[in-house]
C-alpha cells in the first residue's frame, strides 16, 4: 500500500512527464537535437545554459507570469539526464 506522500510523488512525477512529452511534441526534439542556427554547443551545454538562465531568473525574482519555474527547472534537469543517457555518460 502506498502512503499519501508516495502517491503525491507519483502524481507530481507524472505531471512533469506529461509536461515534457507535450513540450517535446510542440517543439520537436529541440532540447536534445537542436537545429543549431547560431549556437554550436552540445545539447548538454545548451540545457545547462537553460538551467542557469532559469536559476538566474528565480534568484533575481524576475520570473515570467504564467511560467512554473520549479516544473521547468525539474524538466531541464530530466532532459540533462536523458541527454547523458543518450551519450552513455550516465545510466
Amino acid at each position: 500500500m502506498t502512503t499519501t506522500t508516495q502517491h503525491t510523488i507519483a502524481n507530481i512525477c507524472d505531471n512533469i512527464k506529461t509536461m515534457l512529452i507535450e513540450k517535446n511534441k510542440s517543439y520537436g526534439d529541440s532540447a536534445l537535437d537542436p537545429i543549431r542556427i547560431f549556437s554550436k554547443g552540445s545539447s548538454d551545454e545548451q540545457i545547462k545554459i537553460r538551467i542557469d538562465d532559469k536559476l538566474s531568473r528565480i534568484s533575481r525574482g524576475s520570473e515570467f507570469y504564467g511560467d512554473n519555474d520549479l516544473d521547468d527547472l525539474i524538466g531541464y534537469l530530466i532532459l540533462l539526464k536523458v541527454s547523458k543517457v543518450y551519450n552513455k555518460e550516465e545510466l
